[in-house]
């Protein structure tokens, strides 16, 4: 097969008829907008394409191995459609799993019979309004919390798209779970309540509406939809005051928090309960002022981030199980993968053979940037892998450290907290949850020139940036933010608050193969 085959293979055709021209969109590699970065300042810096940072999460569909002998046909349809990973986040009860369910319903996943259960179901609980969210949330304990806890994984098409939803948990509880849905992500839909009430709960300082906004951005999430819930309730009534009043708070703090807001950011109302301005655009008789898109065409119209399907290959594993052989779960996020091929899972270094390849349900031959996969190994024991590790090209493999450089925004430090060498943390990068030590103070940078400061630095307040040095106890896998930045952006967490932002600037205590 040529090289233009190969990498038209990339976007998961597993068929040999596929020997097509090449889309350029397909072959372009990722793009390091870099000196953007340097002039829009530390936050937009911590922007670019799809990203890491995971904990370790429970995902909750159902690994079933998908059948040895998959129709060429279906795959030849897999291929010509584009493939985003879309997670939803906001606050506690912003309706993120109702959504993701009437989704599913809409797009024709889920039939009436099992909506009837659902409904039947959630009225025995007395939860009348939760059925839809039952779609999403699975398990007992959820159903009856009403709180999702892990990250619910699910499957959509539109004519031109192959969506997969990671919806992710609201409660502050569970923010490293919502960490590893978003580092999974390409878009991320901000679901927000219109309801009295719970849109300032969800804004106002210590809501997760915030923190979620900004690890978003952090973890590379680059485009943000951001759908205004629960417009259809009694206090709301589809106002267009009340959908103005939130916009008009939203945006100043989306800005702030580095995104874009006329390129990268798209508000529009919805009902996630009943479906309005989803599928369809609303009625005009429901919301005589809104005249943009509904959901579904929005999320049509995301552009796709560029990828590079020649690069090292680069898989940070998420989960594993034993399946006829060791599988591994992770999302791809730079090269290709094929049945056949000689990988090394990273840092343990053992060299391991791919059996074969699964997307979604459908066993593959081929894989590449972008696409959440199931990979068979043969050379390694499930239990000589964790959550972090990396599934890595042997050649260019991924350095392994315990000690790294990093460039820090201070968020938000708990209180009587000082951030100086000993300060110490939980840190999130890509799928790796390790417990970190700042070890030195390098140097602060200027807000305002960007750059470093004469002065010697022993300590930094809230707002600060500032290079540094990290310990780490075990060998973690990451790359410099400038070479791969999915693998290089990262948040410091304690006592279950994000405290600070960062990204890799250099790596010490190098074992790469």
């Amino acid at each position: 097969m040529d090289i233009e085959a190969e990498i038209r293979a990339l976007q998961l055709d597993s068929t040999e008829d596929n020997n097509g021209v090449v889309n350029p969109e397909d072959a372009k590699p990722e793009v390091e907008m870099t000196d953007k970065v340097e002039e829009e300042g530390m936050k937009d810096e911590l922007d670019t394409k799809s990203q890491p940072v995971q904990a370790e999460p429970k995902v909750k569909d159902k690994e079933v191995s998908a059948p040895e002998d998959v129709e060429a046909l279906d795959e030849m349809e897999i291929d010509k459609k584009r493939h985003l990973n879309v997670v939803f986040i906001g606050h506690v009860d912003a309706g993120k799993s109702t959504t993701g369910g009437q989704i599913l319903f809409l797009s024709g996943q889920v039939d009436d019979r099992t909506i009837q259960k659902y409904e039947k179901e959630a009225k025995d609980k007395s939860r009348e309004s939760w059925y839809m969210a039952y779609i999403m949330d699975t398990n007992e304990e959820e159903r009856i919390k009403g709180k999702t806890v892990e990250v619910g994984r699910a499957h959509f098409e539109t004519e031109t798209t192959r969506f997969t939803i990671l919806d992710a948990p609201g409660h502050k509880s569970y923010v490293p779970n919502m960490i590893s849905g978003a580092a999974q992500a390409d878009i991320g839909v901000l679901v927000i309540s219109a309801r009295k009430g719970e849109f300032e709960t969800g804004y106002e300082r210590g809501g997760q509406t915030r923190e979620h906004v900004q690890l978003a951005k952090t973890l590379g999430v680059a485009k943000l939809l951001v759908v205004v819930n629960k417009m259809d309730d009694h206090t709301v009534n589809w106002s267009k005051e009340r959908y103005d009043e939130i916009e008009s708070k939203m945006t100043p703090f989306l800005r702030s928090s580095g995104y874009n807001v006329k390129k990268d950011v798209q508000f529009l109302p919805i009902s996630g309960l009943v479906g309005t301005n989803m599928k369809t655009r609303v009625d005009k008789s429901t919301c005589p002022w809104w005249n943009g898109p509904c959901l579904f065409e929005a999320l049509d119209s995301v552009e796709v981030p560029l990828r590079d399907p020649k690069g090292p290959f680069r898989m940070p594993i998420i989960d594993k199980f034993k399946d006829m052989g060791t599988v591994v779960m992770g999302k791809v996020e730079s090269g290709s993968v094929r049945e056949g091929d000689s990988l090394l899972v990273m840092p343990n270094k053992a060299q391991v053979k791919v059996l074969a390849v699964y997307c979604d349900e459908n066993k593959v031959r081929c894989a590449g940037p972008g696409e959440n996969l199931r990979v068979r190994l043969s050379g390694i024991e499930e239990e000589d892998i964790l959550s972090g590790f990396v599934l890595s090209s042997v050649v260019k493999s991924i350095a392994a450290v315990t000690e790294f450089t990093a460039q820090l925004q201070i968020l938000e430090l708990l209180e009587n907290a000082i951030f100086t060498a000993g300060y110490k943390a939980v840190l999130h990068i890509h799928s790796v949850v390790e417990e970190c030590e700042i070890v030195e103070l390098l140097q602060q940078i200027d807000p305002k020139t960007k750059k470093p400061m004469k002065k010697k630095v022993l300590f930094v307040k809230n707002g600060a940036v500032v290079v540094c040095r990290i310990q780490v106890n075990n060998l973690i896998c990451i790359e410099k933010f400038s070479d791969f930045p999915q693998l290089g952006r990262f948040t410091l967490r304690t006592e279950g608050k994000t405290v600070a932002v960062g990204k890799v600037t250099d790596l010490s205590s190098s074992s790469s193969a």
